[in-house]
């Protein structure tokens, strides 16, 4: 291997190429090198762009550069996760790029019996992966031991934040040793981030990858106007003119998401549900049908979706427009993975002019207009029209109140009087 992944241990490259990973993308690029010199960092990509193996690798190489074992085998990494499945697709990853190490790993989260969790850990493992809830419930039993942890990793900080992690994150935090390397990754940076990082991190290097691009450039994106009724038929009308085998569905409330899985299914669309209702077994066995292809579609909450790590996802659809404008970055993030192109829907009820034109606002892009179907809706169209157009007037308006102030600023003093006002 030539390049970034040249200069990694053997036994990393060996597994890099038997996956047929040769080139590192932009991101692992720029975050491999200060981590493995021992340097925090501060991680801003979006979904999709390998951050997950731009964390992990330099994990392994540290651990296969210190191999010196303490008495016990105690965790010397930790990684927080928001959700189940992203934990779980981070236990993944390391599986596959310690491949040929002698590293072990344990994958914690709630959700299951923590018996197996507890075994492996009194077994002894380097890496430790873990929701914030059960990792703090392990620890409250005295169960796991971080006192070794050299290196602290926080996925998907921005998504901690609106879960409401940060008290626990801090609780952890607590118990770490303070000489440890800090990583530190979120999708978006709003301020509060900001203020999360500069509680962990120390002199961090900064890595962002197109900062003013949230949302993947390959995405074909398209806004349908659509009766809140109908965006049932419209979605099944368009997974079946487009022959769509592998696609994802986002829904705001778990309620719907089951409801819509019905929907599909009574019109021969093979489809399951990803949400908080859903047993950590029932997930997981519909992931595994997702990425087997036993399903086309896959119908999720935004908190359930996190970590959801399929290639090959070819349309994502918004059933609901987000309520927050950051949450569509996420959506669309799951197709066009790694620079593949992929398609974005999103419906838009009239109900939600307004949230469709904050997501437009936060892209810093207008979604063109599909109408070329039978469900489209001129009048919604014209009420989100009709919103940006006041919404607009306004702001000139208020920018109008500003004019005579600033051309008394600029007019001609008409008197040395003036000049001295």
């Amino acid at each position: 291997m030539e390049g970034l992944f040249g200069t990694l241990i053997p036994q990393v490259q060996h597994a890099l190429r038997k996956e047929g990973y040769t080139v590192p993308t932009p991101v692992q690029s720029q975050a491999i090198p200060p981590q493995v010199e021992g340097k925090d960092l501060f991680g801003s990509a979006q979904t999709g762009t390998g951050k997950t193996a731009a964390f992990t690798i330099p994990i392994l190489q540290e651990l296969a550069n210190n191999s010196e074992m303490p008495e016990r085998r105690q965790p010397r990494a930790l990684i927080l996760a928001p959700t189940r499945e992203l934990a779980a697709q981070i236990g993944d990853s390391i599986e596959t790029y310690s491949h040929f190490l002698d590293v072990s790993c344990a994958v914690i989260f709630g959700g299951v019996s923590q018996r197996p969790q507890e075994k492996a850990l009194n077994h002894g493992v380097d890496i430790v992966v873990a929701t914030p809830g059960r990792l703090l419930d392990l620890m409250g039993q005295r169960c796991i031991d971080l006192n070794q942890v050299e290196t602290f990793i926080l996925d998907e900080a921005d998504r901690m934040l609106d879960m409401g992690f940060i008290p626990d994150i801090e609780r952890v935090i607590a118990q770490l040793p303070n000489d440890r390397r800090n990583g530190f990754f979120s999708a978006t940076v709003p301020k509060a981030v900001e203020d999360l990082a500069g509680k962990i991190l120390v002199n961090p290097v900064r890595v962002t990858i197109d900062p003013e691009k949230p949302t993947v450039e390959k995405i074909d994106q398209k806004v349908l106007y659509v009766d809140q009724s109908k965006k049932d038929e419209l979605l099944i009308d368009l997974i079946r003119k487009r022959k769509i085998n592998r696609a994802i569905v986002f829904a705001k409330m778990k309620y719907r998401a089951s409801r819509i899985c019905e929907q599909l299914d009574r019109a021969g669309i093979s489809s399951a549900p990803i949400h908080g209702d859903k047993s950590q077994a029932a997930r997981t066995r519909a992931l595994a049908e997702f990425r087997s292809g036993k399903i086309k579609v896959l119908v999720a909450t935004d908190i359930a979706a996190r970590g959801i790590d399929v290639d090959n996802i070819t349309d994502v659809f918004n059933y609901d427009v987000p309520v927050e404008a950051e949450t569509y970055v996420h959506r669309v993030g799951r197709t066009a993975r790694a620079g593949a192109e992929g398609h974005a829907w999103t419906f838009c009820s009239k109900d939600e002019a307004d949230l469709l034109r904050e997501v437009e606002n936060f892209i810093k892009k207008k979604i063109p207009d599909e109408i070329d179907h039978e469900f489209h809706r001129e009048s919604i169209l014209n009420a989100v029209r009709t919103f940006k157009t006041s919404r607009r007037k306004q702001a000139q308006k208020k920018n109008k109140k500003k004019k005579p102030k600033q051309w008394a600023l600029k007019r001609k003093p008409r008197s040395l009087k003036d000049l001295s006002d």
